[in-house]
């Protein structure tokens, strides 16, 4: 009976062996290093480093392996090939021809391994590689052959250098300018972040304190998680800590509504006062916006240097003398034309009234001058960023103010019930909300919603109509500002605008005889006033556009990531959280006054002007005789 040799047995046990080899070589590596002569090998010339000596008798070690590996299989397939042949010749039978030939292409394929092999080995007195390797030839009879001694350029070739394990004593190249590492670690009680209780805000995506769940990571001073010192306790989620919370924010209600009943009795004794302290409060609160906007200028990129005033010491004197000078143009031309009577008539008065706007004009250019005389070098951006800064404050604020102000002379009506019905929007959304809100309105105010715009939108509406009807029967609410020294208790008698003036509607047509039959007697007729329409369109723009002022405002403070632009008011933070509608609100009243309500009379104070800067010295004797003459001709004593 025939038997089959092997002929992938000793290729497959070699390639194990070597792996073995390797693997136990590379584990061993870093517990000892084997002191080994140095060898007279081409692969270690005198200019080669100590690591690739290192490589260098390690692939030698593994290919000495390799070697005696695949010698050993190759002479006992070879003596195994020799017995079938001989027993098969003793036998005088032919089975031994298929097993010869079979064998035969094994033998001869590892002949050109062995001696690639053995030729890559260098040469040495002792070892496996000083033998010869005995290799069976194709026809059954083993051979012997020496190996070579290799050039430098053909180990290459051959044998690639096998991949070094990582050297404990690597030191990578790092940049000086890496932060360095913090030699402090963190405590073991110290409360991480967590996703769902913070939420992105402001730039480069800051996180803050957004979720209810944040209760359970604040600690015992009431710092967020990441700030304060290490040690501090967490507070413990209990029924105690959440109850301790509820009592704070009943506090900071109760102390929203004292100070907002503060300042709405503040806000009618100063109308009550007069036109002048109604005036300086308008001033005030654009001071304190002013203040609180330009304040924000150096949050604006958290990561730049700050400048110490030392460095810098006239940016912030240059921010309020522009805030002068434009305040000081706006605020006399509405002087200027509110009272002429009293302007053109003081002698003292007159240079500056007749020259306002050059006086302006060059007390902006001395500010203009001496800004570009403060630039230095290493500051420039930051300079022109906050001049950019100051005039675009100036523009939304001072400017809006401006508007506010005529508002005032022509007549308290026309500032109070536009800012009256924005008070009373505000204070509508946030009952309505607090009532049905469920829909979000905008992303930028998420407290905001649907029901509550609409709510407020509604109560906004009846509010301004009855508000309007009760206000326009005072002379003192809608008589333009003649006298300073006016008050609610003065007589103030004027000539009304006609939209103050109550008329009667008729009621005709079809409806007129139903109205009749209905009440058996004949149709009442309905009064109005124009300025209760009126009052409808401003309390519509109070509902639907100027809350977009405040939106603006949130904005605006979740680019800086804070809550609040300041705290000028107890339980409501700073005046422009308050002012932000009111602005967009004062503007838009005037521009639609200005364009569609006013009527232009001829005064004595328009007559005035044209007479102080039209006419001559001798023109304006003639024309005092002439006014003389015809006073006497009427009867009338001069």
């Amino acid at each position: 009976m025939s038997r089959k040799a092997p002929t992938t047995a000793f290729a497959s046990a070699g390639k194990f062996d070597i792996l073995a080899v390797e693997g136990d070589d590379y584990e061993e590596e870093e517990e000892q290093v084997v002191e080994e002569a140095p060898s007279q090998s081409t692969l270690e010339p005198a200019t080669l480093s100590k690591a690739a000596k290192k490589r260098a008798r390690q692939a030698a070690k593994l290919a000495e392996s390799a070697v005696k590996t695949v010698t050993t299989e190759a002479q006992g397939a070879a003596k195994e090939v020799e017995k079938v042949v001989s027993n098969g010749g003793a036998n005088g039978t032919s089975e031994a021809s298929p097993i010869a030939k079979a064998a035969a292409p094994v033998v001869q394929a590892a002949a050109p391994v062995v001696e690639a092999v053995a030729s890559a080995l260098p040469s040495s007195s002792s070892g496996p590689s000083a033998k010869k390797a005995s290799v069976p030839s194709s026809n059954g009879v083993a051979s012997s052959s020496k190996p070579a001694a290799p050039t430098p350029a053909k180990v290459e070739e051959k044998l690639p250098v096998p991949h070094s394990p990582p050297q404990s004593s690597f030191k990578p190249q790092l940049p000086d300018n890496l932060p360095e590492p913090s030699s402090t670690a963190l405590s073991a009680n110290r409360k991480r972040k967590t996703p769902q209780d913070f939420t992105p805000a402001g730039p480069r995506d800051t996180p803050s304190a957004s979720s209810p769940s944040k209760i359970s990571v604040k600690f015992e001073d009431g710092v967020s998680p990441g700030e304060g010192a290490d040690g501090e306790k967490t507070i413990p989620v209990t029924k105690a800590a959440v109850q301790a919370v509820v009592p704070r924010k009943n506090q900071n209600m109760v102390e929203r509504t004292v100070w907002t009943f503060i300042m709405i009795g503040g806000f009618v004794s100063l109308l009550c006062l007069g036109h002048p302290y109604v005036i300086l409060l308008v001033l005030v609160c654009q001071a304190l916006v002013y203040k609180e906007v330009t304040a924000l200028f150096d949050l604006r990129d958290e990561g730049s240097k700050k400048i110490a005033d030392s460095e810098d010491p006239w940016s912030k004197t240059l921010n309020w003398y522009f805030f002068v000078v434009t305040n000081y143009f706006l605020y006399g031309e509405s002087i200027i034309y509110y009272f002429k009577h009293i302007v053109f008539v003081d002698a003292y008065f007159i240079p500056f009234a007749m020259n306002h706007r050059f006086i302006s004009f060059m007390l902006y250019v001395v500010g203009f001058v001496s800004f570009v005389a403060n630039l230095q070098r290493q500051y420039l951006r930051r300079q022109f960023a906050l001049f950019c800064w100051v005039h675009i404050s100036l523009l939304l604020i001072v400017v809006s103010s401006h508007f506010i102000v005529n508002n005032i002379l022509e007549g308290l009506i026309w500032f109070f019930i536009p800012a009256s019905l924005v008070i009373c929007n505000d204070v509508m959304a946030y009952v309505c909300g607090k009532m049905f809100g469920k829909t979000p309105l905008i992303k930028l105010s998420p407290k905001k919603t649907m029901e509550g715009f609409v709510g407020a939108f509604l109560c906004t509406l009846i509010f301004g109509w009855a508000w309007s009807t009760f206000f326009m029967r005072f002379p003192y609410m809608i008589c333009p500002a003649r006298d300073l020294g006016t008050n609610v208790l003065s007589n103030v008698v004027c000539r009304p605008n006609p939209v103050f003036v109550w008329r009667e509607y008729q009621i005709t047509g079809p409806v007129r005889q139903i109205l009749q039959t209905v009440l058996g007697r004949s149709a009442p007729s309905i009064s109005w006033a124009p300025f209760q329409i009126h009052a409808l369109v401003m309390a519509t723009f109070a509902s639907l556009v100027a809350p977009f002022g405040g939106f603006f405002a949130s904005g605006f403070k979740r680019a800086f990531n804070i809550k609040d632009f300041g705290h000028s008011i107890p339980g409501h933070g700073g005046m422009t959280d308050r002012m932000d509608c009111q602005f967009m609100m004062g503007m838009f009243s005037y521009v639609y006054y200005a364009s569609l309500i006013r009527i232009q009379y001829v005064d004595v104070g328009t007559l005035m002007q044209t007479i102080v800067t039209s006419l001559s010295t001798s023109e304006q004797l003639e024309l005092l005789a002439d006014m003389r003459r015809f006073l006497e001709g009427q009867g009338i004593k001069a």
